[in-house]
């Protein structure tokens, strides 16, 4: 064999050997630590989709349980071959790990590599639209005199103990000198069930989630969590209007565990934020109410860490525990 021969066999080798190292051993997996037909389990399949003429097969499993920590933790500590991504969101990175701080079984800077920032959205503070109107609740003002004269008899349902919902309501609960009681849901289809059944008197959820009730009109949303109003409810009045000091929005992102090699965690992030951003992929978001984002690896990594100590101090104001 001629010394050219010989060179052209290796690099063959040697090709075939490194694209052997780059395919995954099995196929993708995005866990998503939430009930299935929620917005986190809908993006997860909308990417995955997506992503899957560059990236492969990619399967979605849902791993809900202790306000998402169970499917976080599964991801933190899957074993490399796994290939598992998780649709992490505010709760599993900046709020739980400040709520279950007693044997909290991952650490969400160390243990994770922030891949790509899916989404940034409102929650809505919504009641029971028939409901609210026999109560006379038009509005977030009103909503709060009616619970300052009916002390503890109403409850806020949510969806999970730990949830961004839960959060929202105990923050709301502070500012505004009011009382509940908690009623938390396995995800955020039950809460709303809930909430249409009478059960409880509000909840604050996502508005992708909650978006189709309010447009059918059997959800009042009363206002929207952040400082600003949304396009898709342009009516619809920030609650900070009329509580002064509230401002909470619910995030989500794909996360990889921390081993995961940096050339991978790229080739990830350029294969989601394209399936994102894709006109079949924005026009799938689009019907949820959100806009996807383009935020990736390091930008995403500063984000979480910023979402971190907000939420941490947010927790210890609101004197919110879990144990």
């Amino acid at each position: 064999m001629s010394l050219r021969s010989t060179l052209f066999s290796v690099g063959l080798t040697c090709a075939a050997t490194i694209a052997m190292a780059q395919s995954p051993s099995a196929p993708l997996t995005i866990v998503v630590p939430y009930p299935a037909g929620g917005p986190l389990d809908i993006s997860a399949r909308i990417v995955a989709e997506g992503a899957a003429a560059q990236l492969g097969s990619i399967t979605v499993e849902n791993k809900p349980g202790a306000g998402g920590s169970t499917g976080a933790d599964q991801v933190a500590k899957s074993p490399k071959t796994s290939n598992q991504l998780l649709m992490g969101a505010v709760a599993t990175h900046a709020v739980n790990p400040w709520l279950y701080k007693k044997n909290f079984p991952y650490d969400a800077l160390k243990d994770f590599k922030p891949i790509a920032l899916v989404a940034r959205t409102p929650n809505v503070l919504v009641v029971n639209a028939e409901q609210a109107a026999k109560l006379g609740i038009k509005t977030t003002p009103e909503l709060v005199q009616y619970l300052k004269k009916n002390p503890d008899q109403a409850k806020y349902g949510s969806g999970g103990n730990g949830s961004i919902g839960h959060i929202s309501a105990e923050m709301f609960k502070s500012l505004t000198n009011t009382k509940m009681g908690h009623t938390p849901f396995q995800g955020s289809k039950p809460a709303l069930a809930a909430l249409e059944s009478g059960q409880v008197l509000m909840v604050f959820d996502n508005l992708a989630s909650a978006l189709p009730q309010i447009q059918s009109g059997k959800l009042l949303a009363l206002g929207v969590t952040t400082l600003s109003r949304n396009e898709a409810l342009p009516n619809v009045p920030s609650i900070n209007d009329s509580v002064q000091g509230f401002n909470v929005s619910t995030w989500f992102g794909l996360f990889a565990p921390a081993s995961l090699p940096d050339a991978d965690a790229r080739r990830y992030a350029n294969a989601f934020t394209a399936a994102m951003h894709s006109p079949a992929g924005k026009e799938k978001f689009k019907k949820m109410g959100i806009t996807p984002e383009e935020l990736t690896l390091d930008g995403f990594a500063q984000f979480v860490r910023s979402e971190n100590s907000k939420y941490e101090f947010l927790i210890r104001a609101a004197k919110i525990k879990i144990d």
